[in-house]
């Protein structure tokens, strides 16, 4: 029999292996994050589509002939991704009551692997901003200060597995929404390489490759184990066939890296200046420094630097990119119910969003692309020298709740907010690169400070490898003291 104490000790890893050998069955596991998920949520507000009956009765008559190392592991979809049967609101009263009759492509890849789904989890409207307050479900509050934000937009997926629901959620990054909540939350969150993973049947295609499905996790080998389930190969559409051939021939697995030496002596540029010349928080800087010293001392070459390349034209393309397809994913629900944008029932920056997106002309959008598409370059010849950047994740630790308000008619105070809080993680969106944060350092009242780390697109197996090494010379808390 598997008790709940023992079920927040074990990652997904475990308790797929446990359920394998006859441990414990895959129903006492979700038995026991069902119950942790009533006791907790109330407080986090982490899951806001409940599908628990349902989760029991479908494990209870599942096959035991599957044979993925996650087979029984319970598991939440961020609600930007539809699962079939489940609400699917995108964070915005414009879809609710919304219900989805499909799987997204990266929810099928889950189910495949038989990973049974409890519900969705909170994110801000469209996933477009830096906390996880929506108007429709309400605020995510940060297990480890309830105060304080789970940062965005993958936050309720952070608060659950930080709280120890599930050992890893379903979460995306089209800026940094799976770094950022890692980063407030205590977790790790890798930002796969643009081409390396599935992005058929979610939202708007992902932002034209600016967003990536994958997860947060409380271990590294965990993430490893779910960028294994929802890799494409060059068989799949939208495979990038580079990609798919280099990570298929270098390593039969991301999970069978990690089973490799760690990564021999790496360049490593730490940053510890704003890219747009923003204040960076004291805490956090002594978390980055402190990232370099602990890399010095296994082996690797650190050396401090100002990033190499322009933020701001990435920000500027991404932009116009992504207001294209806030509109486009908007507006066939409002031809529907006969509303116009003003009318409405979303919030106010994905209003400005939208009408933003409306003016992008068709050379704007490939001038934007191009733009891009230089950066990603240019950042490729920069990593002939350098195999990793060391940042921090955000320019201060998480934020107290309601200080950035999506729906404020403050505009240039929320726009200011946004610029100065963030300004690291969505330049690897444009670019393409992998990018992940690592908790590494927490402040003086115990919440925790992520530490950014990418490399050069398609080296993921290396940043795991080096979270990995990381995790072993520095173990984090697994979840918050709840």
């Amino acid at each position: 029999m598997l008790s709940k104490e023992d079920y927040l000790t074990l990652d997904a890893i475990a308790l797929g292996e446990g359920i394998a050998r006859g441990d414990f069955s895959a129903l006492e596991v979700n038995q026991c994050a069902v119950e942790r998920a009533q006791e907790i949520n109330p407080a986090l507000n982490a899951i806001v589509h409940e599908g628990y009956d349902a989760a029991l009765a479908r494990v209870k008559a599942a096959s035991p002939n599957n044979s993925s190392p996650l087979a029984g592991v319970p598991f939440l979809i961020k609600d930007l991704s539809p699962a079939a049967g489940l609400p699917a609101c995108f964070g915005s009263a414009l879809f609710k009551d919304f219900i989805a009759q499909n799987n997204a492509k990266i929810v099928q890849r889950y189910v495949d692997a038989g990973l049974n789904i409890l519900g969705k989890t909170n994110t801000p409207e469209w996933g477009l901003t830096l906390t996880t307050e929506p108007v429709l479900t309400g605020a995510c509050r940060n297990p480890w200060q309830l105060t304080h934000s789970t940062g965005g937009s993958s936050g309720g997926a952070a608060a659950a597995v930080a709280a120890g629901v599930v050992p890893a959620a379903h979460a995306s990054d089209g800026g940094g929404s799976i770094r950022i909540p890692a980063a407030n939350c205590g977790l790790f969150g890798l930002k796969p390489s643009r081409g390396l993973t599935t992005i058929e049947g979610t939202l708007a295609e992902c932002w034209s490759g600016l967003s990536v499905g994958h997860v947060v996790s409380q271990t590294v080998r965990d993430s490893a184990a779910f960028l294994d389930l929802i890799t494409l190969t060059t068989h799949d559409l939208f495979a990038n066939p580079l990609l798919a051939q280099q990570t298929v021939g270098t390593n039969p697995s991301f999970s069978d890296a990690l089973k490799q030496a760690p990564p021999a002596k790496l360049r490593i540029a730490l940053v510890t200046t704003h890219p747009t010349g923003e204040l960076i928080d004291t805490e956090v800087l002594a978390g980055v420094r402190a990232a370099g010293k602990l890399l010095e001392s296994l082996g690797h070459s650190v050396e401090e630097q100002p990033h190499p390349a322009d933020h701001s034209r990435a920000a500027s393309a991404m932009s116009k990119i992504i207001g294209t397809h806030v509109l486009q994913s908007i507006q066939p629900r409002l031809d529907s119910l006969g509303l116009s944008l003003d009318e409405a029932p979303v919030e106010l920056s994905t209003k400005v969003m939208a009408k933003g997106g409306a003016k992008v002309t068709a050379s704007d959008y490939v001038k934007a692309r191009d733009s891009l598409r230089r950066l990603e370059l240019a950042m490729h010849a920069f990593h002939q020298t350098v195999d990793i950047i060391v940042s921090p994740v955000l320019s201060k630790p998480p934020a107290p709740l309601g200080w950035l308000n999506m729906n404020s008619t403050d505009l240039k105070d929320y726009a200011a907010k946004f610029s100065q809080y963030s300004g690291f993680t969505a330049f690897y969106n444009g670019t393409g690169a992998p990018s992940m944060s690592v908790p590494l350092h927490s402040t003086s009242t115990g919440l925790p400070i992520g530490i950014q780390m990418s490399a050069d697109w398609g080296q993921d197996a290396l940043l795991l490898k080096l979270a990995a090494q990381l995790e072993s010379a520095a173990p984090w808390p697994r979840r918050a003291p709840l």
